[in-house]
Formats: C-alpha cells, structure tokens, sequence
C-alpha cells in the first residue's frame, strides 16, 4: 500500500526545482549515506585505511560499508515486540549479544549481506577517532563542509517530535542503533549532490564510494532492474530512468530514498519522504519525479 502522503525535493542541474515542505523527516537509512561519507573523509584525512581492518576484527572497513563483512543484523520479533511496547533501549552490549554479533555468516569479502550491526560498528569508530558524539562528528566532517544547518541526530523522542508526521507511536530513536538523522527533503538533496560532486572527496574516494558490489538483477515490487551497493549507497538501475545511486529507507512510521539518475537529462537528484512503511512507493515516486524532472532547468 503506498503512503497516504509523500513529500519530496528535485534538483535537475544543480539547481534546486521544486520542494513540497521544508519540514523535518526521518532520513532512516539515508543516514547509512552520510555514515559512509563521514568514514570516506577520514580516510582523505590519512586517518584510517578502507582496507585497515576494524581493531581486532576479520574485517575492513570498506566491507562494513559495503555489507561485504559478513555480519548479521538486528531486527526480529523480540526487537519488534520491544520497540512496539515501549522498552527502554536495550544496551548496545545486549544488542550485540542477543544478536551473536561476533558470530560471521560468512567470511569477509566472501558474500553480500545487509547488516544495521556494521553501521553501528561504523558509528561507534566515527566517535571514537572525532572524539565526539555522533551529532557533533557528522556536524564537523559533514554538514558543515556542505553548509547544511538544520539535519541533525534525533537522540530522545523529543526530537522525533520535531518531524513532519510527529511521533504518535512514541518512537525512541535510539533503536537505530546507527544513529537516525532527521532533517529537510532539501538537505538530502543537497548532501548527495555534493557527496558527488569533485568538490568533497578526493578523486580516490568518490571512485572507491562509486565502486559496485554487484547484486540481483531485478527486485520484485520495486523499480529496480539492476541492483548494487558501493559504499554506503544503493547504485544499479531502474527501468526507464536508467542508472542510479543513493539509498531507501524505512522505520516504524515513514519511509524514504534519495537518488541521483544519472543517466537523465540533468541528472535530477530527487529525495522522497512518505508516511507508511513501503520503501518501494517512495522509490516508484522517486523515479516518476526524475522522469517528470526530464530536460528542466
């Protein structure tokens, strides 16, 4: 079933065409995006290594951004069941217990799987080498490079208050273990439009960030004909719209995408944010937008 309302932002050319609310969303895994550009801009600083492995771990870098470490994730009914009555956050200690976190699905670089529990090894790294929190870490090595003011980490249910559809569930954000942004249809649009562009990162970097783990074909259900993933972003391709990167989202009570299609006329970057939980309508629309975008200036 698709959102009952969608919000969005487009940028055809670099320049900004149409936004329906300058309201705060929750970016949900977008987040895994700036994640990811943050790691990409410690690396530019000599200050890690992709392929360094993480402190004592099988694994890089590089393979917790592309899901290539073999690591589980969380989810589940005990994790759903806690987060619809209202638990108090489990511990991070407890997270990775109930989840067997030191037990591999595969051996690194051996396989493709989705893990929220690398992410938050990736959080947990940022913080340590900003020696900050996660706000302050992306606000530094991200948003404030890119001149954006208002996306920030939603930390209490306080903040979730503060988005668009407000929190009626009395959702604790916390519960994205590696941290929820919530910010404007625009910032998003914004961020991956400098994430790409040759003003960010190094040529290295944004060639690493671009580099494809190749997946399926097709995803039933969503537009997708082509599906990938570099790092920290979906790439791969999407019917009549042709090549495409960025990422989908999904929580308790929205769901989100942001894309860049590269393969159109001015290549329109377009960020997608709706109530409900169907990833693949906020997907559909993004692609009808850029579609729409097609040859405007």
């Amino acid at each position: 079933m698709s959102p009952i309302t969608l919000h969005y932002a487009v940028q055809v050319d670099g320049q900004d065409m149409f936004t329906t609310s300058d309201a705060l969303f929750p970016w949900w895994s977008i987040t895994k995006s700036v994640l990811a550009a943050a790691v990409l801009r410690l690396v530019d600083q000599g200050r890690v290594d992709l392929d360094q492995r993480y402190g004592d771990k099988p694994y890089s870098f590089r393979q917790l951004l592309q899901h290539t470490a073999g690591l589980c994730t969380y989810g589940g009914a005990a994790y759903h069941d806690a987060v619809a009555s209202h638990q108090p956050v489990w511990p991070v200690e407890e997270l990775l217990r109930r989840v067997q976190s030191e037990r591999l699905i595969f051996e690194p670089g051996q396989g493709w799987a989705y893990s929220n529990v690398g992410y938050l090894f990736v959080r947990q790294f940022i913080e340590q080498q900003m020696n900050l929190d996660l706000n302050a870490a992306l606000s530094e090595l991200v948003f404030q490079p890119m001149g954006l003011q208002r996306t920030r980490i939603a930390i209490t249910p306080a903040d979730m208050d503060d988005a668009y559809w407000g929190n009626s569930s009395d959702y604790d954000p916390r519960w994205v273990y590696h941290g929820l942004l919530i910010g404007p249809a625009s910032d998003a649009v914004r961020f991956l439009d400098i994430l790409l562009s040759d003003t960010f990162l190094s040529e290295r970097c944004r060639t690493e960030l671009l580099n494809e783990y190749a997946l399926a074909e097709n995803v039933e259900g969503r537009p997708w004909t082509r599906t990938g993933y570099g790092l920290g972003l979906m790439i791969g391709e999407m019917g009549e719209a042709g090549g495409v990167c960025g990422h989908t989202g999904g929580g308790n009570v929205s769901a989100s995408a942001l894309y860049r299609f590269h393969d159109i006329a001015g290549a329109p970057i377009v960020a997608v944010f709706g109530d409900g939980t169907d990833g693949a309508a906020t997907e559909w629309e993004a692609v009808r937008l850029a579609l729409r975008a097609r040859g405007t200036k």
